[in-house]
């Protein structure tokens, strides 16, 4: 009997004593995504990114000799979800980093809890008020919504269109992008004649349509990031507006282009390369890494890969390469490398960060892209880039 007590305490102390070298043994990356709700168009696609490259790197061997420990969280797009869910992340399962939110409201929302704590953030999301002001720990990988807005003016000054007329929708992302139209339309000639600011839930947006119809508006600008984005085209068409429909890189998914049928033809919008990938030169520096992530999630999910779902991508990979730069899973040395960081090609662009860009990349990783047949294709004739990259 007292060798069994023996053997059952020995066990006991080997079990304990074992735990935290098979903590070490692998690197918890927590993520919180709107996998489910009005944002799902964003998440859905993050969440499977990430567990198909976390797959991945794991079957490689994982960073360094670790294997990743994936918690993704649902946060359905709420911004209150989005917080519990970091102070979790960071309190309860000591995560290196955090991927996500999905939206900028749910970011700004947790940019200061990670800031405080000391922990990795690196959003998914796109407004430009996630990384300016520069928080120490937090990142994202969307590219600028101000350059998404260059890129629109100099497209409408190529097409000779000086009127505007402006809808957006009441999120951090609708606000963000807003705010930048405002501020850079005099500065490429562009007079904003309607402003209309519409519920995220929207269903039917006839009258703030029919409001910028009336200003006289030459082009429509609508900057959103949900389902209401295909109301707003349809609704123009129906009411006979005649000009350009102009949308955020926020339309970079191809079931907009579905739910807004016929009336998305000829829809004009920048974006990142991924939707584009089949038609770029082999010598492109994001051809490999762009054909390459959409043909496996293609093959794996049967469904179109989104930019959405490549912002994700982009996240993991700096993560990763940061990690491998860093030599450790101590926090600050990984920090630091991923504001060292040069040149990590990416499916949103091609980053390089510093410590007074945490976003890491410039106008040029926008192309104009527009709607042709119900596909999306490169704009025939894009806007001039003299001087763009200036302008940061």
């Amino acid at each position: 009997m007292k060798a069994f007590k023996f053997l059952a305490v020995l066990l006991f102390t080997c079990m304990v004593l074992a735990a935290p070298a098979l903590a070490k043994d692998t690197i918890k990356i927590g993520a919180i995504l709107a996998v489910t709700g009005p944002a799902s168009f964003l998440g859905a696609p993050e969440a499977k990114t990430l567990e198909m490259v976390v797959e991945d790197i794991n079957k490689k061997g994982g960073i360094k000799g670790k294997k990743i420990e994936l918690i993704i969280k649902d946060s359905g797009a709420s911004p209150e979800k989005a917080l519990s869910f970091a102070k979790q992340l960071i309190e309860e399962d000591k995560v290196l980093a955090i991927i996500g939110p999905s939206t900028s409201g749910e970011t700004m929302k947790i940019k200061s809890v990670a800031e405080e704590a000391k922990a990795i953030l690196i959003s998914c999301a796109a407004a430009e008020v996630i990384v300016n002001p520069v928080a120490k720990y937090v990142f994202k990988t969307p590219q600028m919504d101000k350059h998404a807005v260059i890129k629109i003016f100099e497209q409408m000054k190529s097409m000779k269109l000086a009127k505007a007329g402006v809808l957006s929708s009441n999120t951090g992302f609708g606000k963000a992008g807003k705010e930048q139209l405002e501020k850079l339309a005099a500065e490429y000639g562009i007079q904003v004649v309607a402003n209309e600011v519409y519920d995220k839930a929207s269903t039917d947006l006839t009258a703030e349509v029919t409001k910028v119809k009336a200003a006289g508006a030459e082009a429509i600008i609508n900057w959103s990031i949900e389902p209401a984005q295909a109301i707003v085209i349809k609704n123009a068409r129906q009411l006979g507006f005649k000009g350009p429909i102009f949308q955020s890189h926020g339309f970079g998914n191809i079931e907009y282009v579905k739910a807004a049928g016929e009336a998305a033809e000829g829809v004009i919008f920048p974006a990142g390369r991924l939707l584009v990938a089949d038609t770029l030169p082999e010598s492109h520096p994001q051809k490999a890494v762009l054909t390459k992530y959409k043909k496996e999630y293609e093959a794996k999910y049967k469904e179109e890969a989104s930019t959405f779902g490549g912002h994700a991508y982009d996240a993991m990979i700096i993560l990763k390469a940061a990690i491998e730069k860093a030599g450790s899973t101590d926090k600050e040395a990984v920090r630091n490398a991923i504001e060292n960081l040069k040149g990590v090609v990416g499916t949103g662009g091609v980053f390089t960060f510093s410590a007074q860009d945490h976003n890491g990349l410039d106008i040029n990783a926008f192309e104009m892209i527009t709607v042709k047949k119900g596909k999306f294709e490169l704009l025939a004739s894009p806007a001039k880039k003299e001087d763009t990259t200036k302008k940061k």
